[in-house]
C-alpha cells in the first residue's frame, strides 16, 4: 500500500518561510511525476508546482521566484521551499505522486497540511 505523507505546515506571518515535505512509502517500483496542489476555503484545487522524475519543474505564475519545488529520488521524498509567503497563499496544501507499481502507473494523494499566512 502506497502512503504519502506531508508535512512542514504552520502559521507564518506575510513574508516569511516555510518548507513543506511530502515522502512516499510503501512497496512500488518507482516514483514518476510529483507535484504540489492547495486548496483554499470554497475554491478548487490547484496546481502549485510539478516536478518529474529528472528533475524538470514547473510552477503556476502567482508563486514563480518565491517557491522552490525540489525531490530526493534516493529517499522517495519531495520539497516545496516557499518564501515571501502572502496571506493569499493561505491553503491547504496537498502533495501528489504517480507511482509505478508492477509496470502500472498511479495516482497517489497525501492527507494535506495547513498553510496560514497571516497579514
Amino acid at each position: 500500500q502506497v502512503q504519502l505523507v506531508e508535512s512542514g505546515g504552520g502559521l507564518v506571518q506575510a513574508g516569511g518561510s516555510l518548507r513543506l515535505s511530502c515522502v512516499v512509502s510503501g512497496r512500488f517500483d518507482s516514483v514518476d511525476f510529483m507535484g504540489w496542489y492547495r486548496q483554499a476555503p470554497g475554491k478548487q484545487r490547484d496546481s502549485v508546482a510539478a516536478i518529474n522524475s529528472v528533475g524538470i519543474t514547473n510552477y503556476v505564475d502567482s508563486v514563480k521566484g518565491r517557491f522552490t519545488i525540489s525531490r530526493d529520488n534516493a529517499k522517495n521524498a519531495m520539497y516545496l521551499q516557499m518564501n515571501s509567503l502572502k496571506p493569499e497563499d493561505t491553503a491547504v496544501y496537498f502533495c501528489a505522486a504517480t507511482v509505478v507499481i508492477g509496470g502500472y502507473e498511479d495516482d497517489y494523494w497525501g492527507q494535506g497540511t495547513q498553510v496560514t499566512v497571516s497579514s
